[in-house]
């Protein structure tokens, strides 16, 4: 926890911002690609989310107010940005956010960055199937064995709800691959 507190102290000053934000960007970029990658699913449209949320914490870090850790507050400004996203090209494409996110999985099949096996693709389509609250849920949980009061500071939810979303989303997931096969 110290470690944190002294990254934050040398982001929010300006003679140490420049090195410690290099620091920071090193530590979390990675954590942070694959959380945005499984919101947007295209490699591409991950790597320009990625780049926005990090210039959002770049601009805010003198807002951060520590009332929970710093990697809370990045997920949460990562997350918002991939759902802004998301929300952007379906409206772009004047297509539903859960029909738009089905043709990105549907795509995964022809994606070079993607390397998972067939099992992974269906339940990246199942997952596509879900509103998008249960999937963030089901991804942080799932995938980043995160705790419910993680992902309660991150989504600003409440543990209950939280819970109530990750069975729900995991019945979903459970149904769609028994239809799959």
């Amino acid at each position: 926890m110290t470690d944190e507190i002294t990254l934050v102290l040398q982001l929010q000053d300006t003679q140490t911002k420049e090195i410690a934000f290099r620091s920071l960007i090193t530590q979390y970029k990675e954590r942070l690609y694959w959380h945005i990658r499984k919101i947007v699913i295209s490699h591409d449209d991950t790597d320009d989310v990625l780049q926005n949320t990090f210039i959002k914490i770049f601009k805010n870090i003198d807002n951060f107010k520590a009332e929970s850790k710093l990697y809370s507050w990045m997920y949460r400004i990562a997350t918002n940005e991939a759902i802004t996203f998301i929300n952007k090209r379906a409206k772009e494409n004047k297509v539903d956010i859960t029909d738009y996110q089905q043709q990105l999985s549907s795509n995964l099949e022809s994606d070079d960055w993607f390397s998972g096996s067939e099992i992974q693709l269906i339940l990246q389509k199942a997952i596509a199937t879900l509103p998008q609250k249960q999937q963030l849920v089901f991804n942080m949980k799932y995938f980043d064995e995160m705790k419910y009061e993680e992902i309660s500071e991150i989504l600003e939810t409440s543990v209950g709800g939280l819970k109530a979303s990750y069975h729900h989303a995991v019945k979903k997931v459970e149904e769609f691959i028994k239809k799959y096969n």
